[in-house]
């Protein structure tokens, strides 16, 4: 079965250990053996004249061993050759156990495609996080099971080899480079990311220490120390693919590219504007805080550098895209017309913000305005913007609302001496019954002057006979 068969790389430790064993093994036998050999000497002489013609048969056990004949390319045959040449059961299940493990190490490396591979993402994909998951624990039952069938169900109260585990979390070397490099080069990769840690850490208690803040240069020459190291036991492609994971400026770079929320780089653009910007990078961290017009003047050159390269490396294009989502205004623009589905009127609507935001600042500091007016204008503006933003991505106005109804202007008649019901009729064009209809509580025989009598409109209750 493809479960049993064994990768010969990853057994070396094991070999190795049980190497030593039997190398320890023959040494004390030849120990114990030189002891003896001249207090056996006599004895020994003297049997072989006394028996010299009667025929002896010697068992010969050998000693030494080839490692080849205990090899095997799948696991049954190799625990048969384990016992053969005597290693104990504990050791047997060690080495397994060890080997199994190494084996499923270097197919999660290699076979899943993990969050820590997209690095040119500022946020991980929870797809792929969530298909990575799935895959491990497929992975992890696939091992046990194989150590089950292998050594029995109970092979996990002598997992001896696994129990020890890393006091801290190590960086992750999985994928199509740095899954595949070798249990020796991971290992070393993990050692000098801890020692890179600890200097950079030991650095930083010691300026607090002293209750001064970390110069920038210092941490900038540590982390080139580490880069010298990485470059000692790494290829060109390698390191790159190492840096782009866990350097600075790449991390650096994934945080520009989070804020800007929609430049969404591609993994070529991300890695060619690792590529363009790392030296430029490099040399400014080493100049720190430097203020000396030597470094003030060097900074400068080597930002407009940077900012060349950059420029170059995205295209006219997506530079501008760049710099213009530097600006949180057009990121809203952006924003509302992904919304509205209209990704195209980015630009329009960043143009009205843009007005409409100049507007707002004018009116909030126009001193010639009370504060009741300063709202009702602000209102004005917001409900302009949103018309046009509205327009702008292709939408319906929503329709302006109905004016309220005015209600009818009130007309009072006061009475003066000799008015009556008669005479309001003829002044005001209006029938004696509207007017009694209009102001239903007031005795028109007994009218008084400075009485206010209601008159109603022409629009008002049809007049009567």
């Amino acid at each position: 079965m493809e479960l049993f068969r064994i990768d010969k790389h990853m057994r070396w430790r094991a070999l190795a250990a049980i190497s030593l064993v039997a190398n320890l093994l023959l040494a004390a036998m030849l120990i114990v053996s030189s002891r003896h050999a001249k207090t056996n000497t006599l004895g020994a002489s003297a049997a072989l004249e006394t028996n010299s013609a009667a025929k002896t048969n010697v068992v010969v056990r050998r000693q030494v061993f080839s490692w080849k004949e205990v090899e095997s390319p799948n696991y049954p045959t190799y625990i048969a050759n384990l016992k053969d040449i005597g290693c104990p059961e504990q050791t047997i299940r060690d080495i397994i156990i060890a080997d199994v493990n190494s084996l499923y190490a270097q197919r999660r490396s290699t076979n899943l495609v993990t969050a820590e591979q997209q690095w040119w993402r500022s946020e991980p994909d929870s797809n792929v996080v969530r298909v990575a998951a799935e895959k491990a624990r497929e992975l992890d039952d696939e091992r046990k099971s194989l150590l089950s069938s292998l050594l029995g169900t109970n092979w996990e109260s002598g997992d001896i080899v696994s129990l020890p585990r890393p006091s801290r979390p190590g960086i992750i070397l999985d994928g199509a480079v740095l899954g595949t490099l070798s249990s020796e080069t991971k290992q070393t990769l993990q050692e000098i990311s801890q020692r890179s840690q600890d200097r950079v850490q030991a650095y930083l208690d010691e300026q607090k220490l002293a209750g001064q803040e970390p110069d920038p240069a210092v941490v900038a020459k540590l982390r080139q120390e580490t880069r010298a190291e990485l470059e000692r036991v790494l290829s060109p492609g390698q390191l790159e693919e190492f840096l782009l994971r866990y350097s600075q400026n790449a991390n650096n770079w994934r945080s520009m590219f989070g804020q800007l929320q929609f430049f969404n780089p591609s993994p070529d653009e991300f890695r060619a504007v690792f590529r363009a910007t790392d030296n430029f990078d490099q040399q400014l961290e080493l100049l720190g805080d430097a203020d000396d017009p030597a470094s003030v003047a060097q900074r400068k050159s080597l930002q407009d550098q940077k900012e060349n390269a950059l420029k170059i490396t995205l295209g006219a294009k997506r530079y501008d895209e760049y710099r213009m989502l530097q600006d949180p205004i057009y990121r809203d623009a952006v924003a509302a017309a992904q919304q509205a589905g209209t990704p195209e009127s980015a630009r329009l609507i960043y143009t009205i913000n843009l007005a409409a935001a100049a507007e707002l600042d004018s009116i909030r500091g126009n001193t010639n305005l009370t504060e009741e007016q300063k709202t009702i204008e602000l209102k004005r503006i917001e409900l302009e913007q949103l018309r046009a933003n509205t327009a702008a991505t292709g939408q319906e106005l929503p329709p302006d609302p109905a004016p309220a109804t005015q209600p009818t202007p009130r007309r009072t008649h006061v009475i003066r001496p000799g008015d009556s019901i008669v005479a309001m009729s003829l002044m005001y064009g209006l029938s004696v019954n509207a007017i009694r209809t209009a102001n239903p509580a007031v005795d028109f025989t007994r009218l008084r002057p400075g009485e206010q009598i209601f008159i109603p409109s022409l629009s008002g209750p049809a007049p009567g006979p």
